[in-house]
């Protein structure tokens, strides 16, 4: 058996143990500041590609997780306590094209005032946070996404959002999303991908 790595073996015990996807910093603070830990996630990563959990990297933090064609094994049957609204998810999918993007900017796309507790609700979720302020009169916050977003729904960046095409495909794209359609081709870094997974997806019927 050839001799593994010492610092493979540090950094797969700091993932494993590790509550949260962890960052290079992260780990170089654990493990050392000289260890070589870029080279070690590739390695690992390699390692562990085709088995049954693999290494991920979502918006350049890294975890463990169960290998996509195995997750039917583990999926079980849970109560959701949260169902999003329709405001708020159509308000996620705004910010999410558009970030870094303001309230008023959002209520300007979606046509309607957006309510304070429908940010609450995508900050309490950990899928949006501030993101600083516009540097226009009245310095209004703007609003980004987080890796956790990121994560919860399989992206590695933003890049692999689903395009107006992949949306309209699916059959996801009703009368009301048609009225975002406009602003989000108007986007010149619109971003595009096959995700079958979609923000417009799960929503109920309160706007």
């Amino acid at each position: 058996m050839s001799e593994i790595d010492p610092v493979c073996r540090a950094v797969e015990a700091a993932l494993f143990a590790a509550q949260q996807p962890q960052s290079i910093a992260d780990l170089a603070a654990q493990i050392g500041q000289e260890a070589d830990i870029a080279g070690a996630l590739a390695a690992l990563s390699g390692d562990y590609t085709g088995r049954g959990i693999e290494l991920v990297e979502r918006a350049g933090r890294w975890h463990f997780q169960t290998a996509a064609d195995l997750a039917w094994l583990l999926r079980r049957e849970t109560e959701q306590l949260r169902k999003l609204s329709r405001a708020a998810t159509e308000t996620l999918a705004i910010i999410a094209y558009h970030e870094p993007v303001s309230r008023a900017e959002i209520e300007a796309i979606r046509g309607v005032q957006v309510s304070k507790g429908t940010i609450d609700v995508l900050m309490e979720e950990g899928w949006v946070t501030p993101a600083g302020r516009r540097e226009v009169p009245g310095r209004p916050l703007i609003y980004a996404t987080t890796p956790d977003f990121l994560s919860h729904f399989g992206l590695a960046s933003r890049r692999d959002l689903p395009g107006l095409e992949d949306l309209r495909a699916a059959g996801l794209l009703d009368p009301v999303d048609l009225a975002l359609e406009g602003a989000l081709a108007g986007d010149a870094d619109e971003p595009s991908g096959e995700q079958s997974d979609s923000l417009l997806e799960n929503r109920d019927d309160q706007a």
